[in-house]
This record gives C-alpha cells, structure tokens and sequence, in this order.
C-alpha cells in the first residue's frame, strides 16, 4: 500500500491539475493560471502534470522556461508528477 505524504510547505500552494490536456492546450492553462496567481500576489504555485510518458512535463518545463515571470521552477521531492513555480511578484 502506498502511503501519501503531505507535505506542510506546499499544502497551501494553489496548485493546477493538467491532467487530460494536451501538450499544446496546456500552454494556455498554464499561462492563464500563471496570470491569475500573479494578480492574487501568490508568489509560489504548483503544477500536476503527472508521471506517465513525460510529455505535459516537458510541454510545462518547456514554457516555464522561458515564462518573463518564471523566477525558478523545481520537481517536487515527494511528487515528482509535479512542478513548484516561484513566480516574480511585483509589489
């Protein structure tokens, strides 16, 4: 049986499930969920692209790569199906 860990520094991260999109529908989700973490002044986000082949996880660190609001991005250690965003906050 596996056990879930739930872990306290990112329980509280707003986090956005991508699950079923495709890699290039996943661009507009995840753009459109960047932007609107922005606006709540959210400064850290998580992403679940999931394990499987790899394809939304390559799409997802692809655009977060070049995202002008992207400060850093990382796998999750307990989760590696899924993505913590920093994002640049302006004050």
């Amino acid at each position: 049986m596996n056990k879930i860990i739930n872990d306290p520094f990112t329980a509280r991260f707003p986090r956005k499930d991508i699950h079923g999109e495709t890699s290039l529908t996943c661009i507009a989700v995840i753009n459109d969920f960047i932007k609107d973490n922005i606006k709540l002044k959210n400064k850290n986000i998580i992403i679940i692209h999931g394990k499987g082949t790899g394809i939304l996880k390559k799409a997802t660190h692809d655009l977060l790569k070049h995202h002008h609001d992207v400060i850093k991005y990382y796998i999750n250690g307990l989760n590696d199906g899924e993505t913590i965003v920093e994002l640049k906050i302006n004050k």
